[in-house]
């Protein structure tokens, strides 16, 4: 997974490297590292208005070499992903002034696109879902609307692995897309291991 890491000093530096002409929303990031167009990466932004860094997915639209004579500095236009748009809207809304931050959250979360299975406690059934975020602390299930403050047990599979790892927690919101926002149960140290080891090798698929 590429990532690419973006600090704007000032919201007004974000606004100018926005790409409101792009369909989907985008920014320019800059880097030195060629990227070959059409391929898919993840943007790691830390904006000023926002309580935390925030990961949203995209694909390269183009990729320029710095021009030092000229003063064009190397980098890449990245468009956002459709399945990105409610991270999109909260970045320019709470940019703009029209909702307050969110509250701090004391982990990242990591975009990913996972296949998962998950049921509640009072069934031995598992169904099928997916997951398009994730961190220490919690994930974002795509799955059928599950009422907040039900329990779930998630199992996903590592990359490179043969077991499931599995991971309990509860339906705490959902986004405007849907999707079922899980926070983990508190979990003792090795659980904590497994699960930045999950992380570790997402990053690296």
């Amino acid at each position: 997974m590429e990532i690419l890491k973006v600090r704007f000093r000032t919201n007004q530096e974000f606004a100018g490297a926005y790409q409101k002409e792009l369909a989907y929303g985008g920014l320019f990031c800059p880097t030195t590292t060629p990227l070959r167009v059409g391929s898919k990466v993840v943007c790691e932004l830390v904006i000023p208005a926002l309580p935390n860094k925030i990961l949203v997915r995209g694909v390269v639209r183009s990729w320029r070499p710095a021009l030092p004579r000229l003063r064009v500095r190397a980098g890449a236009t990245i468009e956002f992903a459709p399945e990105e748009a409610d991270k999109r809207d909260f970045i320019l809304q709470t940019l703009k002034g029209e909702r307050p931050p969110a509250p701090r959250r004391r982990h990242t979360r990591l975009p990913v696109e996972i296949p998962v299975r998950y049921r509640t406690p009072e069934s031995a059934d598992f169904r099928a879902g997916g997951l398009s975020e994730i961190s220490i602390g919690g994930a974002l299930l795509l799955a059928e609307k599950l009422a907040v403050d039900t329990e779930v047990i998630l199992e996903v599979t590592p990359p490179g692995a043969v077991s499931p790892l599995a991971i309990s927690g509860v339906v705490t919101y959902h986004t405007a897309g849907g999707a079922s926002g899980i926070k983990f149960h508190s979990r003792d140290a090795g659980g904590s291991r497994r699960l930045r080891e999950l992380i570790r090798r997402l990053k690296l698929a």
